[in-house]
């Protein structure tokens, strides 16, 4: 018995390592797998093309699924790097979920029934890639600056879209840029003068508002673009190269091993993939479509006189007239806002009362923006945590819409204020407060109205009199549409677990870096997310020492909130835990702060049930 024993534990302990040695070999790939799981629930696959099975999938499989091309190094590690998935006929939002795909250096979805924004975080979810593609497709809104950041590009191209806007002008910081084309959109504006890239101009055709470069001179404002250009050229050509520099640096973890011999970054292993691609690339023959310009259709625009018309009975519609004498003719000392869509402006009723006017760019194109915002905003109207409408006008070409005044601006401002303003103090039990504020108002978004709001960050959380805290900016949020098939941008009509894990735990996942701005006092691009997993905040919770200085904000150290403040940290964990489907609902988060403060301040959730 002694025999067999020894003979069954020296067996148990060979079994046991071979299993780990393929769990360390497996693991190369389940990214990958996720990363393709989670892009083929995106789509809709109305001609049955993307034909990926998942069964007994290994990493040299994969590398042989429809689309898909691997890199490795000597057989030493298989990665997904090049996804080509060109005319399927797919349809959907851009696949958050390829943001699992780390090694991605390729990325082709052009040809597809593809439609919605262009993410504002796409350098977040393709930090290597190298090409681009996204032409022929349905893709609106503006083209997100943010884009400049996806540092490696050599390739970019969104021709045969509905972009609209200017081209950010950060564009030119892509230094390594080879081809570049936006033609057949709608956009306008100056285009841009990248520092080693001529771009001819078939790249920017049928864009009407477009000029400069190879196309007709900009006739306004021409000389503020040439001298804000050169006069920055060398400060912006710095720039880039830090923030390629810092790009490169802030993956030196984890560390890959190559050979058992070496240790890389993924960083380097990207560049080691550029160099090897010494081939010049052949540009696309793609099928031109004609301009997708338009004008609002008469059945259209009868649609939208309809729908205001019912908007009407449950809304105030203001007169233009009034408005205008509010704002004291929409003066530029009443600006207090600018973005995309317009410009944000106070004016005092005759009353006293403030309102803030948001006046929206005079483009035909917002139309669709207007329409949605107003509908969703009177939805929820009297909804918890949600800045409030009060009225809309639609007259003379101008589209207005009226909120409630918040005299406490954004969170961002107290936060991080300007440069030579005095630094505001703001007290632990407030910050807790609003916290608390924002999770009751996504808990609200998401299990009462089934709305996702997509662009949670400090500058869009308003703080009223009394420092409540109210979600803005509902631009890039969507609607979960369970029956039938969607007729707006603005709708998701897949499958309902999608909508969960790569939505709903997307505003999840926002709302925890925001819950660590209001901890660490750090501006949003500081806060390394590494910091906060939960080993670290296990060794915070066993370790008698004081917090380190990245983990709290200055002004709150030696103010006795020790305990709360790893309480929030522990609810922010969770919140930005690296797999979706183990963060919490923001039910779930809200129920959980609501026990850090006082009884008598936990406002009611209402009848709201977890939806999952």
């Amino acid at each position: 018995m002694a025999f067999n024993s020894r003979v069954f534990y020296v067996i148990f302990i060979y079994t046991l390592v071979w299993h780990l040695g393929c769990v360390t070999f497996s693991l190369c790939s389940e990214e990958d797998i996720a990363c393709l799981r989670a892009l083929k629930h995106s789509f809709e696959d109305p001609l049955n093309r993307l034909t990926w099975s998942f069964d007994n999938l290994t990493a040299a499989s994969l590398c042989k699924l429809n689309g898909v091309e691997c890199w490795n190094d000597n057989d030493n590690d298989i990665r997904l790097n090049r996804l080509s998935l060109v005319d399927m006929g797919l349809k959907g939002l851009f696949p958050r979920g390829i943001r699992n795909c780390s090694y991605l250096t390729h990325l082709d979805l052009s040809g597809n029934n593809l439609f919605g924004p262009i993410p504002e975080d796409i350098a977040y979810l393709l930090r290597f890639c190298v090409r681009l593609d996204l032409s022929n497709n349905r893709f609106s809104g503006e083209i997100p600056s943010s884009i400049s950041n996806v540092t490696y590009l050599n390739i970019l191209m969104l021709d045969n879209n509905l972009l609209t806007g200017q081209i950010p002008k950060e564009i030119v910081y892509l230094r390594w840029i080879k081809e570049f084309s936006v033609s057949n959109n709608m956009l306008s504006g100056p285009v841009p003068n990248f520092v080693n890239l001529n771009v001819s101009e078939e790249s920017y055709a049928n864009n009407s508002g477009l000029c400069g470069g190879p196309l007709e001179p900009c006739k306004y404002h021409r000389w503020k673009f040439d001298y804000s250009f050169k006069s920055g050229f060398l400060v912006g050509y710095v720039i880039s190269t830090v923030v390629a520099v810092t790009v490169f640096i802030s993956y030196c973890f984890p560390w890959v091993a190559v050979k058992g011999k070496k240790k890389i970054t993924i960083a380097a292993m990207v560049l080691l993939m550029i160099k090897r691609m010494n081939k010049k690339y052949e540009a696309d023959q793609l099928n031109q479509s004609p301009p997708l310009c338009r004008q609002l259709k008469i059945a259209e625009a009868d649609q939208v006189g309809k729908e205001i018309a019912k908007l009407e009975n449950l809304i105030a519609r203001m007169n233009l007239a009034f408005i205008s004498n509010a704002t004291n003719n929409f003066s530029e000392d009443n600006v207090i806002g600018m973005g995309q869509m317009g410009t944000m402006y106070k004016s005092t009723l005759s009353n006293g009362q403030p309102l803030a006017v948001k006046k929206l760019h005079d483009c035909p194109y917002l139309e669709e923006q207007f329409m949605f915002e107003l509908k969703t905003l009177v939805r929820l109207r009297q909804s918890h945590n949600l800045v409030q409408l009060l009225g809309f006008c639609l007259e003379s070409n101008e589209r207005l819409l009226a909120y409630e005044y918040m005299s406490n601006g954004n969170l961002y401002d107290w936060l991080h204020p300007a440069e030579g303003e005095p630094r505001r103090n703001m007290e632990w039990p407030l910050r807790v407060k609003i916290a608390t504020g924002v999770a009751r108002g996504l808990a609200w978004l998401h299990h009462k109205f089934e709305i996702v709001h997509l662009d949670i960050s400090s500058k869009c959380i308003l703080l009223d009199h009394n420092f409540e805290s109210k979600l803005s900016n509902f631009k890039q949020s969507m609607h979960l549409n369970p029956n039938g098939e969607c007729d707006s941008t603005k709708e998701f009509c897949g499958n309902r677990e999608f909508w969960h894990l790569d939505f709903i735990k997307e505003d999840v996942h926002s709302f925890g870096l925001v819950v660590l701005e209001l901890i660490t006092g750090k501006e949003p691009s500081e806060i390394d997310k590494s910091s906060y997993s939960f080993e670290r905040i296990t060794h915070l919770s066993e370790s008698s020492s004081k917090f380190p200085d990245y983990a709290i904000d200055k002004s709150l150290i030696g103010q006795r909130f020790d305990d709360e403040i790893l309480q929030l940290l522990e609810v922010a964990s969770q919140c930005v835990h690296p797999f979706p489907h183990e963060r919490p609902t923001m039910l779930q988060v809200y129920k959980s702060l609501s026990k850090m403060i006082m009884e008598d301040e936990v406002p009611e959730i209402g009848e709201i049930t977890e939806t999952e």
